[in-house]
């Protein structure tokens, strides 16, 4: 796989509750566990925790001092930061309403005080399991299976958000379109296993670049490099060194054979200030077109049509 990944931390668990005690047990028994304790005496402080650590699992008390962990529940599902970890209740109390409850407004277990450690700490393992799996699921349905590159399905989702951040802030974002040139002869001409083979290859040659920077199958023989904080020059001189290492590629069993691929650039500064993300690739995709037009294996810039966002300090 050619996608960059992040670094791997440890998972990281919450528990929300008013009594100190539960907080010194959980730390002395879930010492030597893999993950991050973390520790809230509040339904307040808790969902701050929750939205700044985006823990994997929470152990929320039902009676809190401040509000009632049926209400840190609902504001946890009702913020798009927080709606997706998993959360635990702890309760003193065993009603079947309480459980019922819970579990209608989207906890994933439910726990009585006085809990076995062991048991706690075992269900918290499968929570994980369950989880990693899940996302290894979810990372898999944005990957393409051919090149290893992200999707169409990721490039649309990542643009927009760093379109929307590069806007936030005033950060310069950049956006590179590519075409491996006359790419229908060479699946006619040298059969289909041999145009896989051009994707492939051309594929880690667009991912082997800066780690910053997010290379994506966007359909086809048609690829997106996302350049977050990248300027127009810079994602021009970004576009050069990959046209030129496609272009000196040798090919097995075809010596004499050169393949190329055209390259069109855009950046914030070519699309008006109050369009969408829809628009930067519009605009790379018509610099594109001009290069396929203006000989092929180029590189070409859309037009600038305001000035360029400086980086922030």
């Amino acid at each position: 796989m050619t996608t960059n990944h992040t670094i791997e931390r440890l998972p990281r668990l919450l528990a929300i509750d008013d009594s100190e005690l539960i907080h010194k047990i959980l730390r002395v028994r879930l010492q030597h566990e893999q993950l991050e304790l973390h520790s809230a005496l509040s339904g307040a402080e808790g969902l701050r925790l929750a939205k700044e650590l985006k823990p994997e699992v929470i152990l929320l008390d039902i009676e809190l001092g401040d509000m009632e962990g049926f209400a840190v529940l609902q504001a946890l599902k009702a913020d798009e930061a927080t709606r997706d970890i998993a959360v635990v209740f702890i309760s003193a109390f065993s009603e079947p309403v309480d459980r019922v409850k819970g579990l209608d407004l989207g906890a994933v277990d439910f726990i009585t005080k006085p809990f076995e450690v062991i048991e706690l700490i075992a269900r918290v393992r499968s929570i994980l399991r369950l989880q990693n799996a899940m996302h290894m699921l979810a990372v898999k349905a944005q990957i393409d299976g051919l090149t290893g590159l992200w999707n169409r399905k990721y490039f649309d989702a990542r643009l927009e958000s760093e379109f929307a951040e590069a806007r936030r802030h005033g950060k310069p974002l950049s956006l590179i379109m590519s075409d491996i040139d006359k790419f229908k002869s060479l699946n006619d001409g040298y059969g289909h296993p041999f145009g896989d083979l051009v994707l492939e290859r051309f594929a880690k040659i667009l991912s082997s670049g800066r780690v910053s920077d997010v290379a994506c199958r966007y359909g086809g023989e048609e690829f997106g490099i996302i350049l977050p904080s990248g300027n127009l020059g810079e994602a021009c001189e970004v576009a050069e060194r990959l046209r030129e290492r496609l272009a000196g590629e040798r090919w097995p069993r075809h010596e004499d054979l050169r393949i190329t691929a055209s390259f069109g650039v855009a950046d914030l500064s070519c699309i008006a200030p109050n369009m969408f993300p829809h628009a930067l690739v519009e605009a790379a995709d018509k610099a594109l077109y001009a290069a396929k037009h203006g000989g092929r294996n180029r590189v070409e810039r859309a037009p600038s049509v305001a000035p360029p966002l400086r980086k922030s300090a």
